[in-house]
C-alpha cells in the first residue's frame, strides 16, 4: 500500500523539468516586450531626440503597472487566475504587434504624434505586466521554489536575450542606410512571435503538466478559489470534498495581516527596485559621458546589467550561497545604496571599465536579492495565502520601480532641467 501511495505521488509530481522550462519561457515573455522597447533606446533617441525617451517611456509604463496591480492584488482572492494571465499575455502580443506596425508604417519619421502612440503602447505593456507578473508569481508561490526562481530568471533572461538580439541587429544593419530602423523592426518582429509562443504555452501546455495540476489541486483543497479554471484546463473538473472543505474551513489570513507579518520583505522589495531603477536604464543611457565605445557604450552597459542580473538569479540555487536570514537580506538591501555615490563619481571621474564593473554589480545584486526575498517569504503559509503574498510583494516591487524611475530624473538637475 505504501509503495502504491509513493508511486501515485511520484506520478503526480511528474513534469518538473518541463514545468521549470515553461516557467522560464513565461517569465521571459512577461518582460520581453518591455525590454525590447528599452533596448532599442538608440533608435528612439535618434527618432525623438528632444523627449528623453528612455525616461519618459518608463515613467508612462509604471503608473499603469502599479495602479492595475494594486487593484488586482486587492481583489486577488476573487479573481480567475487563468483569465488574468491569459489577458496579460494576449495584451503583450497585441501591443508588441502594434509597436511593430507603428514603426513600419511611419517609415522612420519622428514627431510628437508618433511619440505619443509609442507612449500609449508603453502604458499597455504596464497593464499587461501587472496582470502577468503578479498573477504568475502568486500562482507559483504555492508550488516548488524552483518554479518561481525559474520564472524570475526568465524575467532577467528577457533582458539578456533582447540585449543580445539588439547587438546582433545593430551590427547587421550598422552600415546600411536606415539601419537603425531596419534593426528595430526585425527586433520587434521577433518579440511579437515570442509573445504569441507564451500565449500558446500558458493556454495549452502549462495547465496539463501533472506537477502543476497537483499543486493547483492542493491549493484548491486549502481553500483557493482562483485555480478552478486552470484545473478545468488541465482536465480536472471537480475535486471530491473540496467544496465541503471550503465551506468548513474558509479561513485564510487577510492581505493586511500578511503584509504586517512580511513588512520587512515588502520594504526590501521596494528598496531593491528604487535603487536599481534610479540608475538603470535612464542614467546609463544618457549620463555616462562619451567614451571610445561611442554609440555602442549604452548598449554594452545595459547588456552587462542584464547578463549579471540573470547570473544573480541563479546563485540562490546553491543553498550555501542563499541568504535566508531576514535581517541579513535587509542589511544587504540597504548597503546597495552606496552604489549611488559610486555611480556619480565614476561617471564624473572614472573610465568605462569602472562603469561596466559597477553596472554588472548593480545587476548581480538586483537579481540575487529578488530571488532570495520571493522564495523565502511564502514559506509556512497555505496555498491561498502564498498566492496573496506573492501579489503583495510584486506590488511593492513595481512600486519601487515607479519610485526609482521618478527619482531617476534627479540626475538631470543642472543639465538644462
Amino acid at each position: 500500500m505504501a509503495g502504491m501511495a509513493n508511486s501515485e505521488i511520484s506520478t503526480r509530481l511528474e513534469g518538473k523539468s518541463a514545468a521549470i522550462v515553461v516557467c522560464w519561457l513565461l517569465g521571459n515573455g512577461c518582460l520581453f516586450s518591455w525590454n525590447s522597447m528599452l533596448t532599442i533606446e538608440d533608435y528612439y533617441s535618434y527618432l525623438f531626440p528632444k523627449y528623453h525617451s528612455s525616461r519618459v517611456l518608463t515613467l508612462v509604463y509604471q503608473p499603469f503597472a502599479v495602479g492595475t496591480l494594486a487593484i488586482l492584488a486587492y481583489n486577488e482572492a476573487k479573481l480567475n487566475t487563468r483569465i488574468r494571465n491569459m489577458f496579460g499575455y494576449i495584451l503583450f502580443f497585441i501591443s508588441t504587434l502594434l509597436v511593430l506596425i507603428v514603426n513600419s508604417a511611419t517609415s522612420g519619421k519622428g514627431g510628437l504624434g508618433i511619440f505619443l502612440a509609442i507612449c500609449a503602447l508603453s502604458g499597455a505593456f504596464g497593464v499587461a505586466d501587472a496582470h502577468v507578473q503578479g498573477g504568475m508569481v502568486g500562482d507559483l508561490s504555492y508550488m516548488q521554489p524552483e518554479f518561481i526562481q525559474s520564472f524570475l530568471a526568465g524575467l532577467a533572461a528577457s533582458g539578456v536575450l533582447t540585449s543580445a538580439l539588439r547587438l546582433i541587429t545593430k551590427a547587421a544593419f550598422d552600415h546600411s542606410s536606415d539601419g537603425l530602423r531596419k534593426g528595430a523592426i526585425l527586433f520587434f518582429a521577433i518579440s511579437t512571435f515570442f509573445e504569441l509562443l507564451c500565449v500558446v504555452l500558458y493556454a495549452f501546455l502549462f495547465p496539463k503538466l501533472p506537477i502543476v495540476k497537483y499543486y493547483r489541486s492542493k491549493a484548491a483543497s486549502e481553500g483557493s478559489k482562483t485555480v478552478s479554471a486552470d484545473l478545468a484546463a488541465g482536465g480536472i473538473r471537480t475535486l471530491p470534498g473540496t467544496d465541503e472543505e471550503n465551506a468548513k474551513d474558509p479561513e485564510r489570513k487577510g492581505n493586511k495581516q500578511l503584509l504586517l507579518e512580511n513588512i520587512d520583505y515588502a520594504i526590501d522589495m521596494f528598496l531593491i527596485y528604487v535603487l536599481t531603477l534610479s540608475i538603470f536604464p535612464g542614467f546609463l543611457s544618457e549620463d555616462t559621458g562619451s567614451h571610445s565605445l561611442g554609440t555602442w557604450y549604452a548598449l554594452v552597459l545595459i547588456a552587462m546589467y542584464n547578463v549579471f542580473d540573470l547570473i544573480g538569479r541563479y546563485i540562490p540555487l546553491m543553498k550555501c550561497l542563499k541568504l535566508e536570514s531576514r535581517k541579513l537580506i535587509t542589511i544587504a538591501t540597504l548597503s546597495r545604496f552606496l552604489l549611488i555615490p559610486a555611480f556619480y563619481f565614476t561617471a564624473k571621474y572614472g573610465d568605462q571599465g569602472w562603469m561596466i564593473t559597477l553596472t554588472s554589480f548593480l545587476g548581480l545584486s538586483n537579481g540575487y536579492l529578488t530571488v532570495c526575498v520571493l522564495t523565502s517569504a511564502p514559506k509556512g503559509y497555505k496555498g491561498p495565502e502564498q498566492n496573496a503574498l506573492g501579489n503583495i510583494l510584486v506590488l511593492f516591487l513595481l512600486g519601487g520601480i515607479f519610485a526609482g524611475v521618478t527619482l531617476d530624473w534627479l540626475w538631470l538637475i543642472g543639465k538644462g532641467w
